[in-house]
Protein backbone atom coordinates (compact mmCIF):
# COMPACT_ATOMS: atom_id res chain seq x y z
CA UNK A 1 0.00 0.00 0.00
CA UNK A 2 1.34 3.42 -1.02
CA UNK A 3 0.54 6.30 1.30
CA UNK A 4 1.61 9.93 1.28
CA UNK A 5 1.02 11.99 4.40
CA UNK A 6 0.22 15.69 4.25
CA UNK A 7 3.33 17.90 3.84
CA UNK A 8 3.77 19.53 7.28
CA UNK A 9 6.91 21.00 8.82
CA UNK A 10 8.26 20.38 12.33
CA UNK A 11 7.61 23.99 13.35
CA UNK A 12 3.97 23.76 12.25
CA UNK A 13 3.50 20.70 14.44
CA UNK A 14 5.01 22.57 17.39
CA UNK A 15 2.77 25.60 16.76
CA UNK A 16 -0.29 23.36 16.60
CA UNK A 17 0.51 21.76 19.97
CA UNK A 18 1.46 24.96 21.79
CA UNK A 19 -1.26 27.11 20.27
CA UNK A 20 -4.15 24.75 20.91
CA UNK A 21 -2.98 23.88 24.42
CA UNK A 22 -2.58 27.56 25.36
CA UNK A 23 -6.02 28.40 23.98
CA UNK A 24 -7.68 25.60 25.94
CA UNK A 25 -5.70 26.35 29.12
CA UNK A 26 -6.82 29.98 28.95
CA UNK A 27 -10.46 28.98 28.41
CA UNK A 28 -10.38 26.74 31.47
CA UNK A 29 -8.67 29.20 33.81
CA UNK A 30 -12.20 29.72 35.12
CA UNK A 31 -14.76 26.93 34.92
CA UNK A 32 -17.79 25.40 36.64
CA UNK A 33 -16.18 22.37 38.29
CA UNK A 34 -12.57 21.31 38.77
CA UNK A 35 -12.02 17.66 39.65
CA UNK A 36 -8.67 16.87 41.26
CA UNK A 37 -7.78 13.30 40.36
CA UNK A 38 -8.53 11.24 37.26
CA UNK A 39 -9.27 7.89 38.89
CA UNK A 40 -12.60 6.05 38.57
CA UNK A 41 -14.54 8.38 40.88
CA UNK A 42 -13.24 11.53 39.24
CA UNK A 43 -13.84 10.22 35.74
CA UNK A 44 -17.42 9.14 36.49
CA UNK A 45 -18.17 12.45 38.20
CA UNK A 46 -16.73 14.35 35.25
CA UNK A 47 -18.67 12.29 32.71
CA UNK A 48 -21.96 12.77 34.55
CA UNK A 49 -21.44 16.51 35.00
CA UNK A 50 -20.38 17.17 31.41
CA UNK A 51 -23.32 15.10 30.14
CA UNK A 52 -25.57 17.48 32.10
CA UNK A 53 -24.01 20.50 30.38
CA UNK A 54 -21.57 21.46 33.14
CA UNK A 55 -18.11 22.71 32.15
CA UNK A 56 -15.57 20.37 33.77
CA UNK A 57 -11.79 20.26 34.05
CA UNK A 58 -9.93 17.25 35.50
CA UNK A 59 -6.37 17.71 36.70
CA UNK A 60 -4.27 14.57 37.08
CA UNK A 61 -0.74 14.46 38.48
CA UNK A 62 0.25 11.35 36.50
CA UNK A 63 0.73 10.96 32.77
CA UNK A 64 -2.13 8.45 32.65
CA UNK A 65 -5.74 8.35 33.82
CA UNK A 66 -7.64 5.73 35.76
CA UNK A 67 -5.61 5.28 38.94
CA UNK A 68 -5.93 1.75 40.32
CA UNK A 69 -8.81 1.10 37.92
CA UNK A 70 -6.22 0.22 35.25
CA UNK A 71 -4.77 -2.66 37.25
CA UNK A 72 -7.54 -4.10 39.39
CA UNK A 73 -5.85 -5.72 42.39
CA UNK A 74 -2.39 -7.07 43.21
CA UNK A 75 -1.05 -6.33 39.69
CA UNK A 76 -3.66 -8.72 38.30
CA UNK A 77 -5.66 -6.79 35.74
CA UNK A 78 -9.09 -8.02 36.75
CA UNK A 79 -11.40 -5.69 38.63
CA UNK A 80 -14.45 -6.50 40.69
CA UNK A 81 -17.66 -4.61 41.35
CA UNK A 82 -20.54 -5.53 43.61
CA UNK A 83 -24.16 -5.12 42.60
CA UNK A 84 -25.65 -2.62 41.76
CA UNK A 85 -22.46 -1.05 40.35
CA UNK A 86 -22.49 -3.37 37.32
CA UNK A 87 -25.10 -0.97 35.91
CA UNK A 88 -22.26 1.49 35.25
CA UNK A 89 -20.35 -1.19 33.36
CA UNK A 90 -23.53 -1.70 31.33
CA UNK A 91 -23.68 2.03 30.57
CA UNK A 92 -20.07 1.97 29.38
CA UNK A 93 -20.51 -1.19 27.32
CA UNK A 94 -17.96 -3.15 29.35
CA UNK A 95 -18.33 -6.96 29.29
CA UNK A 96 -18.25 -8.72 32.65
CA UNK A 97 -19.28 -11.97 34.27
CA UNK A 98 -20.73 -12.93 37.61
CA UNK A 99 -18.25 -14.71 39.83
CA UNK A 100 -19.38 -18.05 41.26
CA UNK A 101 -22.95 -16.92 41.80
CA UNK A 102 -23.82 -20.19 43.56
CA UNK A 103 -21.64 -19.13 46.49
CA UNK A 104 -21.32 -15.34 46.01
CA UNK A 105 -24.28 -13.54 44.47
CA UNK A 106 -23.78 -10.07 43.03
CA UNK A 107 -19.98 -10.05 42.56
CA UNK A 108 -18.87 -9.23 39.01
CA UNK A 109 -15.48 -9.42 37.30
CA UNK A 110 -14.25 -7.44 34.28
CA UNK A 111 -10.99 -6.75 32.47
CA UNK A 112 -9.50 -3.68 34.12
CA UNK A 113 -7.89 -2.17 31.03
CA UNK A 114 -11.08 -2.58 29.00
CA UNK A 115 -13.25 -0.99 31.69
CA UNK A 116 -10.81 1.83 32.31
CA UNK A 117 -10.34 2.69 28.63
CA UNK A 118 -14.11 2.72 28.11
CA UNK A 119 -14.56 5.05 31.08
CA UNK A 120 -11.82 7.41 29.88
CA UNK A 121 -13.32 7.51 26.38
CA UNK A 122 -16.84 8.14 27.71
CA UNK A 123 -15.55 10.97 29.90
CA UNK A 124 -13.75 12.62 26.98
CA UNK A 125 -16.74 12.07 24.69
CA UNK A 126 -18.95 13.86 27.22
CA UNK A 127 -16.77 16.96 26.86
CA UNK A 128 -14.55 16.87 29.95
CA UNK A 129 -11.16 18.56 29.48
CA UNK A 130 -8.11 16.97 31.12
CA UNK A 131 -4.71 18.27 32.22
CA UNK A 132 -2.16 15.51 32.81
CA UNK A 133 1.08 15.88 34.77
CA UNK A 134 -0.50 18.73 36.73
CA UNK A 135 -0.33 18.55 40.52
CA UNK A 136 -2.30 20.28 43.25
CA UNK A 137 -0.19 22.87 45.05
CA UNK A 138 -2.84 24.66 47.10
CA UNK A 139 -6.47 25.76 47.12
CA UNK A 140 -8.07 29.09 46.27
CA UNK A 141 -10.18 30.33 49.21
CA UNK A 142 -12.66 33.18 48.92
CA UNK A 143 -14.75 34.11 51.98
CA UNK A 144 -14.25 30.70 53.62
CA UNK A 145 -15.27 28.84 50.44
CA UNK A 146 -13.08 26.73 48.15
CA UNK A 147 -13.12 28.63 44.87
CA UNK A 148 -10.46 26.88 42.81
CA UNK A 149 -7.05 25.27 42.92
CA UNK A 150 -3.42 26.28 42.68
CA UNK A 151 -1.45 23.98 40.37
CA UNK A 152 2.02 23.31 39.08
CA UNK A 153 3.60 20.80 36.74
CA UNK A 154 4.08 17.47 38.54
CA UNK A 155 7.74 17.32 37.56
CA UNK A 156 8.52 20.50 39.51
CA UNK A 157 8.27 18.63 42.83
CA UNK A 158 11.06 16.30 41.71
CA UNK A 159 13.51 19.14 41.08
CA UNK A 160 16.18 20.13 43.65
CA UNK A 161 15.03 23.09 45.72
CA UNK A 162 17.87 25.21 44.34
CA UNK A 163 16.33 25.17 40.85
CA UNK A 164 12.66 24.52 41.60
CA UNK A 165 11.58 28.16 41.89
CA UNK A 166 8.67 27.66 39.48
CA UNK A 167 5.66 29.62 40.68
CA UNK A 168 2.30 27.83 40.37
CA UNK A 169 -0.81 29.25 38.70
CA UNK A 170 -4.41 29.38 39.88
CA UNK A 171 -7.55 28.00 38.28
CA UNK A 172 -10.92 29.25 39.52
CA UNK A 173 -14.13 27.25 39.71
CA UNK A 174 -17.53 27.29 41.37
CA UNK A 175 -16.95 23.85 42.87
CA UNK A 176 -13.91 21.62 43.46
CA UNK A 177 -14.21 17.84 43.78
CA UNK A 178 -11.52 15.93 45.67
CA UNK A 179 -11.11 12.64 43.79
CA UNK A 180 -7.51 12.03 44.85
CA UNK A 181 -8.20 8.68 46.49
CA UNK A 182 -6.52 7.66 49.74
CA UNK A 183 -4.44 10.87 49.74
CA UNK A 184 -7.47 13.21 50.00
CA UNK A 185 -5.05 15.90 48.83
CA UNK A 186 -7.49 18.81 48.61
CA UNK A 187 -9.01 18.08 52.00
CA UNK A 188 -5.53 17.90 53.54
CA UNK A 189 -4.69 21.38 52.22
CA UNK A 190 -7.56 22.68 54.33
CA UNK A 191 -6.45 20.60 57.30
CA UNK A 192 -2.97 22.12 57.05
CA UNK A 193 -4.58 25.53 57.53
CA UNK A 194 -6.50 24.38 60.60
CA UNK A 195 -9.85 24.79 58.83
CA UNK A 196 -10.95 21.22 59.51
CA UNK A 197 -9.75 17.94 60.97
CA UNK A 198 -9.97 14.62 59.18
CA UNK A 199 -10.05 11.21 60.83
CA UNK A 200 -7.98 9.27 58.31
CA UNK A 201 -8.82 6.05 56.57
CA UNK A 202 -9.86 3.04 58.61
CA UNK A 203 -8.84 -0.59 58.22
CA UNK A 204 -10.22 -2.92 55.56
CA UNK A 205 -13.90 -3.88 55.73
CA UNK A 206 -15.25 -4.14 52.20
CA UNK A 207 -18.92 -4.81 52.87
CA UNK A 208 -19.26 -1.91 55.29
CA UNK A 209 -16.94 0.47 53.47
CA UNK A 210 -18.68 0.54 50.08
CA UNK A 211 -22.07 1.47 51.50
CA UNK A 212 -20.56 4.14 53.74
CA UNK A 213 -18.42 5.73 51.03
CA UNK A 214 -21.43 6.32 48.79
CA UNK A 215 -23.57 7.44 51.73
CA UNK A 216 -20.95 10.02 52.85
CA UNK A 217 -20.16 11.42 49.40
CA UNK A 218 -20.99 15.05 50.04
CA UNK A 219 -19.87 18.65 50.34
CA UNK A 220 -17.23 18.30 53.05
CA UNK A 221 -16.37 22.01 53.21
CA UNK A 222 -18.04 24.94 51.43
CA UNK A 223 -17.19 24.58 47.75
CA UNK A 224 -15.45 21.20 48.19
CA UNK A 225 -17.08 17.84 47.47
CA UNK A 226 -15.35 14.55 48.33
CA UNK A 227 -15.74 11.40 46.28
CA UNK A 228 -14.31 7.88 46.19
CA UNK A 229 -11.60 6.96 48.65
CA UNK A 230 -11.14 10.62 49.57
CA UNK A 231 -14.48 10.15 51.36
CA UNK A 232 -12.99 7.31 53.39
CA UNK A 233 -9.99 9.41 54.44
CA UNK A 234 -12.09 12.48 55.22
CA UNK A 235 -14.70 10.70 57.34
CA UNK A 236 -12.55 7.95 58.85
CA UNK A 237 -14.35 5.11 57.05
CA UNK A 238 -13.00 1.62 56.44
CA UNK A 239 -11.04 1.06 53.24
CA UNK A 240 -12.51 -1.17 50.55
CA UNK A 241 -9.50 -2.63 48.77
CA UNK A 242 -9.51 -3.74 45.12
CA UNK A 243 -13.22 -3.55 44.38
CA UNK A 244 -14.50 -0.53 42.53
CA UNK A 245 -18.28 -0.42 42.75
CA UNK A 246 -18.48 2.25 45.42
CA UNK A 247 -15.86 4.35 43.66
CA UNK A 248 -17.99 4.41 40.52
CA UNK A 249 -21.27 5.02 42.36
CA UNK A 250 -19.64 7.67 44.55
CA UNK A 251 -18.58 9.53 41.40
CA UNK A 252 -22.20 9.56 40.24
CA UNK A 253 -23.38 10.86 43.59
CA UNK A 254 -20.67 13.56 43.64
CA UNK A 255 -21.96 14.79 40.29
CA UNK A 256 -25.51 14.92 41.67
CA UNK A 257 -24.34 16.92 44.70
CA UNK A 258 -22.41 19.31 42.46
CA UNK A 259 -25.38 19.89 40.16
CA UNK A 260 -27.57 20.72 43.17
CA UNK A 261 -24.96 23.20 44.44
CA UNK A 262 -24.64 24.84 41.02
CA UNK A 263 -28.42 25.41 40.94
CA UNK A 264 -28.36 27.42 44.17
Amino acid sequence: MTMRFAPVSESQITRAIVGEFAKEFENYAETDVIIVGGGPSGLVAGKELASAGVEVLIIERNNYLGGGFWLGGFLMNKLTVRSPAETILDELGVPYKEYNKVKVAGLYVADASHACSKLIAATCDAGVKILNMVALDDVVLHNEKVSGVVVNWSAVSALPKEIACVDPVSLESKIVIDATGHDASVVKKLEERGLLKIKGQGAMWVERSENLVVEHTSEFYPGLIVTGMAVSAAYGLPRMGPTFGAMLMSGKKAAEVAIEKLRV
